[in-house]
């Protein structure tokens, strides 16, 4: 089977045709990855967010019990 140097010309390829394919697809860095990308910042944001909420949670119930000692 011949192999081609040419990532775009993919000579002896069984399935037919290949797509062609941008310096940046290539690099693992195309169109699906930014979707990727997009999908793991909300991810992080919806978990900040959550961290941010606990920690809310926490530090006014260590107020309330200071408030109580206190008195």
């Amino acid at each position: 089977m011949t192999d081609s140097k040419n990532i775009n010309n993919p000579v002896g390829q069984g399935g037919g045709q290949r797509k062609r394919l941008s310096r940046t697809e290539r690099q693992n860095n195309g169109p699906h990855r930014n979707l990727d990308r997009q999908g793991a910042a909300a991810q992080k944001a919806e978990l900040v967010r959550k961290m941010r909420e606990k920690a809310r949670a926490a530090e006014e119930a260590g107020q309330s019990s200071d408030d109580t000692a206190q008195s």
